[in-house]
């Protein structure tokens, strides 16, 4: 399962993790973000120690969201060391979402 987060704890989840960390943006409303909950949730117990997933809603933390540029969702960002390193927006099948993380 993957873990939400939010403005005030995205610095210590994110930015100061010390394994790659992919981001989920989402927004409870999105059709596209209901679909591939379920990967994402499969890719976090299948990645878990390697990679760690989180979520955040764009509707509770949209500072965060303006932020990295996030103007559609779903927006899968992964950061490592702090930086965004990869991005994919839309609602990919699980393979693509793999790929990006390897």
């Amino acid at each position: 399962m993957s873990e939400i987060v939010r403005s005030a704890d995205f610095p210590a989840k994110v930015l100061e993790a010390p394994l790659p960390v992919l981001v989920d943006f989402f927004a409870t409303w999105c059709g596209p973000c209901q679909r591939i909950a379920p990967v994402i949730d499969e890719i976090a117990s299948e990645m878990a120690g390697k990679v760690a997933v989180v979520k955040l809603d764009i509707d509770e933390s949209p500072d965060v969201a303006s932020r990295y540029g996030v103007t559609s969702v779903p927006t899968l960002i992964l950061f490592e060391g702090g930086q965004p390193k990869k991005q994919m927006v839309g609602g990919y099948p699980k393979a693509n979402i793999l790929e990006m993380l390897g």
